[in-house]
């Protein structure tokens, strides 16, 4: 069955693509929505944090294998052929503030190649990562910048509330989340307001949630646990009673003493209608086109986080989808916002810190 889809891959051309005609004015409102999350943050905390996905849960540090013998229409970009990289991930919660566990919303997950060679998209020229940044989601939370505007607005107006009323607050979410999902509802407003179920980070599949360039085609990714060790974990509910830290203690716990594998798969674009590339809240339809591994991540045992080292490796690291190859150009709306909003952030947080981010050039 793989065979007649991967022959029917759409290929990129820039037309594609059809920027909204106020994506400036968007992108403006999304920068002072930041802006405002990191200013109130860094009042709070005496240092920038992230405007979103502010908390780290853990920092790992392995090696990606990319797979031979793929697929012309797979074997694009970084994949076009069999290679090793040093690989960082960042395990995250969605907010903007460090809050303790209680307070759920969707996990990020931020993956950063290492030594990777060829042309470079446009402001990351001289730099040599590649980075990948995703959701344990499959859509994203708003289906244009604009929408997406309106869902941060929200969000921002959550920042530097009490937290035992966010607590409570994530507690009824959680509630009313999960009996939607029980009649066959998903609201991502919800979930990203603090109803997304506090399950295992390491159970869940991460997604870009939204397009990129596959080399000659258009595609979206996926990261998969899949040793035993990770995929028992899917689903399992943590625990955050008196746990500020309880996703950092449980991620640790599974991997001080084991290693770990997670496949990297590719869903190519086959249906420019019914995989739109401007409407990321659509799912594209993986019986008609599936995903497919392209790679295997690696991380040994270790320990995934460690009170006053990691928190300063995670201050030192920044994650856009604009790190890397023109081969794997982002995509879409949300992608093109990204850009602009992801520099501005970043620029607060070395501003205020007083420390320039740089990429990294080795694990560390």
């Amino acid at each position: 069955m793989a065979e007649p889809i991967l022959h029917s891959a759409i290929p990129y051309t820039p037309s594609v693509e059809r920027p909204e005609a106020d994506e400036a004015d968007t992108v403006k409102g999304l920068n002072e929505q930041i802006h405002d999350i990191q200013e109130q943050t860094a009042k709070d905390y005496g240092s920038a944090a992230r405007g979103l996905h502010a908390k780290g849960h853990a920092i790992l540090k392995g090696r990606i294998e990319v797979m031979g013998g793929l697929a012309a229409p797979l074997a694009q970009g970084l994949f076009a052929t069999p290679g090793s990289y040093d690989v960082i991930m960042r395990y995250s919660t969605g907010t903007g503030d460090i809050l303790p566990d209680a307070v759920s919303g969707p996990r990020g997950l931020a993956i950063k190649l290492l030594g990777v060679s060829g042309d470079r998209l446009p402001g990351s020229e001289g730099d040599t990562t590649q980075d990948f940044v995703m959701v344990n989601g499959p859509a994203f939370v708003a289906p244009t910048p604009k929408a997406f505007l309106g869902s941060l607005t929200q969000l921002a107006k959550t920042t530097d509330k009490v937290e035992g009323i966010k607590e409570a607050v994530s507690a009824t979410l959680q509630v009313i989340d999960n009996a939607l999902e029980a009649v066959g509802i998903k609201s991502p407003t919800i979930q990203t307001l603090g109803g997304a179920p506090n399950t295992h980070p390491l159970g869940d599949t991460y997604y870009t949630q939204v397009p990129f360039r596959h080399g000659q085609f258009i595609a979206k990714l996926s990261l998969a646990p899949v040793t035993p060790n990770l995929t028992a974990l899917k689903g399992a509910k943590v625990e955050t009673t008196d746990r500020n830290d309880a996703l950092r203690e449980v991620i640790r716990e599974t991997l001080i003493e084991q290693d770990a594998v997670w496949e990297l798969r590719v869903q190519l674009c086959t249906d420019l209608e019914k995989m739109p590339i401007e409407d990321a809240t659509v799912v594209w339809d993986e019986e008609q086109s599936p995903y497919v591994v392209v790679a295997r991540v690696t991380v040994p045992a270790q320990t995934s986080w460690e009170n006053g080292t990691t928190d300063t490796q995670d201050n030192e690291l920044a994650f856009s989808p604009w790190h890397g190859l023109a081969a794997h150009q982002p995509l879409g709306g949300v992608n093109r916002i990204r850009k602009p909003v992801y520099a501005a952030s970043v620029k607060f947080r070395g501003d205020f810190n007083g420390c320039p981010m740089h990429e990294p050039r080795s694990p560390g």
